[in-house]
């Protein structure tokens, strides 16, 4: 879709462009013809190189120099040469410098030597008046030479600019396809780090309750099938939470998180406590849950926890728990994902292993009424 507006982009360029030119050459090529022909074949040369002009303009903007590039500069320097020798007409390079001045900026290399070799040509030709006139040198210079060469030269530095403008142009569509094509990739990324927060937090969950119901079965067979409630209404709520998520609906409430968290900590043998220094401000709600339920499924992956505190505060949380490994733990993607996520969002994410503890914790400066200094992993528990 995105190649398909780019072509629509340089089509429409394309257009103005050739309504530009056409809407120039056609009227200035006829005034030169009218002013400068005496005779109705010198008419018909003139002719020939304005019509050549035309062809020209009308088939510059292409992707690639089209063939009639080669055929309308040699018309247009034949033009040229009749003009300087046979029709005495000065204003015959009209041609050769449209035609030269438009396809000189679109070769792949050596465009200035091409520019320098057109204007070259055209005062070389334009000498060529002092065969015919050598009594009137100082009017066949002004009128062969310096004036057709001149004009030669601005237009060709007009052109230059146009298509350093038109290049800019193109840059411009491709750097927005990227963008486009970034986002959609960031999107990607996005869905799938909120969907292995989903399925990977409820399936350690389940696996947790089906081990405890499989340790229950002999021993307290109504606790066992409670657990297996448990497990099958997870799942239908995951379902749900899954669908939400693919229909963009999906919004999580950090009471709900800590609430879970604080039953998975328990279920596991783990002792938690939280300390609530404020309400938490809504426009962070859903991505303090997010850090919440992620912290809380590494803590169950990843560590030999005994106790975790849950620390919240107006603008942040902060998650300490004990057991940690000593060597470097595996790789956190979904924390990862989540310390981007909170920085695009005016926050800061922070990690930190130390002494068998590790911390996890999320605050948003502008959020905060007062500043409040984050916990240590190696700061003693109180508990």
């Amino acid at each position: 879709m995105m190649s398909e507006h780019r072509a629509g982009t340089r089509e429409r360029l394309r257009r103005l462009n050739v309504t530009t030119m056409v809407a120039v050459t056609a009227p200035v090529g006829t005034l030169l013809v009218a002013v400068d022909a005496r005779t109705w074949w010198h008419a018909v040369i003139l002719g020939l190189g304005v019509t050549a002009a035309l062809v020209a303009s009308m088939r510059w903007t292409a992707d690639s120099i089209p063939r009639v590039a080669l055929p309308c500069l040699i018309i247009t320097a034949v033009v040229w040469l009749a003009g300087v020798l046979v029709v005495d007409g000065h204003t015959a390079f009209y041609g050769i410098s449209i035609v030269g001045s438009l396809y000189a900026p679109q070769l792949p290399r050596h465009r200035v030597l091409a520019a320098v070799g057109l204007i070259t040509f055209v005062a070389v030709v334009g000498t060529a008046r002092l065969l015919v006139s050598p009594a009137d040198v100082p009017d066949a210079l002004i009128r062969y030479v310096l004036i057709p060469a001149g004009v030669t030269v601005v237009v060709t530095g007009g052109m230059f600019a146009g298509q350093v403008f038109y290049d800019l142009v193109e840059e411009l569509e491709q750097s927005r396809e990227r963008e486009a094509e970034l986002a959609v990739v960031r999107e990607r990324v996005r869905f799938a780090s909120d969907l292995h927060d989903i399925q990977g937090h409820t399936l350690h969950v389940v696996k947790l309750k089906v081990m405890l119901a499989e340790k229950l079965v002999r021993s307290d067979i109504g606790r066992a099938e409670e657990e297996l409630r448990e497990v099958r209404a997870l799942v239908g709520d995951t379902i749900t939470q899954t669908k939400e998520l693919a229909y963009a609906q999906r919004r999580l409430n950090l009471s709900v998180e800590l609430e879970n968290a604080k039953n998975l900590f328990e279920a596991a043998g783990i002792r938690v406590r939280v300390n609530r220094e404020a309400d938490v401000d809504e426009r962070v709600n859903g991505l303090l849950g997010q850090v919440l339920r992620e912290t809380t499924t590494n803590i169950l992956r990843h560590a030999q926890a005994t106790r975790v505190r849950i620390t919240l505060s107006e603008s942040g949380i902060s998650i300490v728990n004990d057991g940690a490994r000593e060597a470097p733990l595996p790789g956190l993607s979904g924390l990862a994902t989540l310390k981007e996520r909170v920085g695009d969002n005016g926050g800061e994410l922070t990690v930190e292993q130390k002494d068998g503890r590790f911390l996890t914790a999320a605050v948003f400066p502008g959020l905060r009424s007062a500043t409040l200094p984050l916990p240590s992993a190696a700061q003693e528990d109180d508990r």
